[in-house]
């Protein structure tokens, strides 16, 4: 759309799971329960489409209709800026699914990124576009998420050159480089699920991750050789964009942040 980035936003469910925040707050799905009065799924769409840098918006979801009656959404759809993608069983073919139809490059997001801005995902771009990158991923700096928030997080990836959170948001620079995606296959929790870097990296940089032998660059420029691609990786100025609602425990250190956030500018 008119040489602006495409935006996936995965708003999908778990199969056969009732996530608990959704059943606490009487919705069917996560990524429409109310934070600090504002479904998740509004509050990511309006950042989103507030950035300048982004054009088409394609929401991954398998269930559309709750997701389509909010307002920023509903009215998204009629301009013909955004439309739905079916969500799959897995996060990768759930990758796939958004990126059919769309254009190069793609940024992907989640539902539940209640705390990035506008302003945080055009830094995310302009920094992925200048780095060259064929898929990039955003981090944030440890000592940044802990002050922005002492709850934020509980564990880190640390390099050499300091610990680091994910911040959930990626950059896929190509239709060749959408095999990055595959990283993710099992859901990307890798500093829970060692074994998931072993089959996503290889085991020579699961035992450069855990001996901190290297820093964050030198780690990804390794991976890059693996997939024959440049994989980059952005560090946020923010460290409250590394904290997405996950549990009740980020939902109450969101809405914390959210209230902070919006009584300062109210």
């Amino acid at each position: 759309m008119n040489g602006k980035i495409t935006a996936l936003i995965m708003a999908g469910k778990r199969s056969g799971v009732h996530d608990p925040l959704a059943q606490r707050a009487g919705v069917s799905q996560k990524c429409v329960v109310p934070v600090y009065g504002v479904p998740m799924i509004e509050r990511v769409i309006r950042e989103v489409a507030g950035c300048d840098r982004i054009g088409a918006i394609h929401v991954v979801a398998h269930d559309h209709e709750e997701i389509a009656a909010q307002p920023t959404v509903a009215k998204l759809i009629d301009e013909g800026r955004l439309s739905f993608r079916e969500g799959k069983f897995n996060i990768v073919d759930s990758v796939f699914s958004g990126a059919e139809g769309a254009s190069f490059p793609l940024m992907i997001t989640t539902a539940d990124n209640c705390l990035v801005t506008s302003d945080g995902y055009a830094e995310f771009i302009d920094k992925a576009l200048a780095a060259e990158a064929g898929a990039a991923a955003a981090l944030a700096r440890k000592q940044d998420v802990q002050a922005a928030d002492p709850q934020g997080q509980a564990k880190f990836y640390e390099f050499t050159d300091g610990g680091y959170s994910n911040c959930n948001t990626y950059w896929i620079g190509s239709k060749e480089a959408l095999s990055a995606a595959e990283i993710m296959r099992e859901g990307g929790q890798f500093v829970k699920f060692p074994k998931r870097i072993a089959k996503a990296f290889g085991w020579m940089n699961l035992i450069r991750f855990y001996m901190g032998w290297g820093t964050k660059e030198m780690i990804f420029q390794q991976v890059s050789r693996r997939f024959g691609f440049n994989m980059v990786p952005i560090v946020m100025s923010n460290g409250e964009y590394a904290i997405d609602v996950d549990n009740e425990r980020t939902f109450e250190v969101t809405e914390r942040l959210l209230a902070k956030r919006e009584g300062a500018a109210a």
